[in-house]
């Protein structure tokens, strides 16, 4: 890396580790104010991107803020000042600060935000839950026998062969591959304009389709022929590795009762709502921060005693129906960690670079 580092140079790294192609559909991940090859010179980290939080980073030489939530979800029609949105990207751009939002891809990656907050309050064994099924794809590629191992180290170094917990997976098939190389050709093997036959291994391997650029670019780096034969297939499987919510065991059952006052300490809520308590002990926890009401009925599917999440409606809580334990915890609540996570993997990546927490709470709600 160059020693002055660059807006983009964070993008780039924040992109590897929560892709923005997992974001949903709705959201608005990535920068939404300024110029990516201006020279950092101090990241902000927040959950909102506020007034006051443009304002401390003004204060604190920081140009660029990395925010969980976008400030613009949808359009802006116009900058005049009349709305809070309005005013937080005059404000960015007046000063030359950036903006950079990670949000439901931060959320829907296994390491991500649900896991923070899982590993908080003491669980293991954890899983999404509710894994993803758009996000893979098939490579099937031809390749000499004396090849294959060679091609497939370099598939393997660019994101190929993993699923779930193993890694450099493939499966490979021996046959006859036949060909006539043309007049203009560089055979790797045989002669031009005479027919050639050679032993070649089919290899299948499975990757995350948004690496299909970088997954082609190894293939053909290591891939000894001239005119690579291979197809691409994007898969309906689901991606263990990407999704909604988490689960996760904890080391001893406990009571219900028992284990809502330790996620109140650990979590340092001021009030839990949640449906009535169940008599069977609580073993198996789902998760999921932000607004999780829609996975309800995959929280109980998957056994889980307890969901903890937040923006729960009235009505919502009734679908509970004695089958789990809902506790809503607030939504500030249940992401606000996300800042710990941020700053960490930050701090792991450039870690002769200043990270700054920003002071100002940001949560619109407050409690008497």
């Amino acid at each position: 890396m160059n020693s002055i580092l660059k807006i983009k140079d964070v993008i780039s790294f924040l992109d590897s580790f929560a892709p923005r192609s997992y974001q949903e559909s709705y959201d608005n991940s990535g920068l939404i104010t300024g110029d990516t090859d201006t020279a950092v010179r101090g990241i902000l980290v927040t959950l909102d991107s506020t007034e006051a939080v443009v304002d401390e980073a003004i204060l604190s030489h920081c140009n660029l803020i990395i925010a969980h939530h976008p400030i613009v979800f949808k359009g802006l029609k116009k900058l005049t000042g009349s709305h809070y949105v309005e005013r937080v990207v005059i404000k960015a751009i007046k000063n030359d600060i950036a903006i950079y939002a990670i949000h439901t891809n931060l959320d829907n990656v296994h390491t991500g935000v649900n896991r923070k907050i899982c590993e908080k309050i003491g669980l293991s064994s954890l899983r999404i839950l509710s894994p993803r099924n758009d996000t893979l794809s098939k490579l099937v590629v031809f390749v000499p026998l004396e090849n294959t191992d060679r091609v497939l180290s370099s598939l393997y170094a660019a994101g190929a062969g993993k699923i779930g917990r193993y890694n450099d997976c493939s499966f490979q098939v021996e046959g006859t591959g036949t060909f006539v190389p043309g007049d203009n050709a560089q055979p790797y093997v045989g002669k031009r304009s005479e027919k050639e036959s050679v032993q070649e291994n089919r290899i299948e391997i499975l990757f995350p389709s948004f690496l299909q650029s970088a997954i082609l670019e190894a293939l053909r780096r290591a891939h000894p022929y001239e005119e690579v034969a291979y197809y691409i297939t994007l898969l309906a499987n689901e991606n263990q590795d990407v999704g909604a919510g988490m689960t996760g065991e904890l080391a001893a059952p406990m009571e219900p009762l028992a284990f809502l006052t330790g996620l109140k300490k650990s979590m340092k809520l001021k009030v839990i709502r949640h449906t009535n308590l169940l008599e069977a002990p609580v073993r198996k926890v789902a998760f999921c921060g932000g607004s999780g009401s829609f996975l309800l009925n995959k929280a109980i599917d998957a056994g889980a005693q307890i969901f903890i999440t937040s923006d729960f409606r009235y009505h919502d809580f009734f679908d509970a129906d004695g089958r789990i334990v809902i506790a809503d915890i607030g939504h500030y609540e249940s992401e606000v960690f996300t800042k710990d996570l941020i700053a960490d993997v930050l701090m792991k990546k450039f870690p002769t670079f200043a990270i700054i927490f920003a002071k100002s709470v940001t949560n619109p709600i407050s409690y008497l």
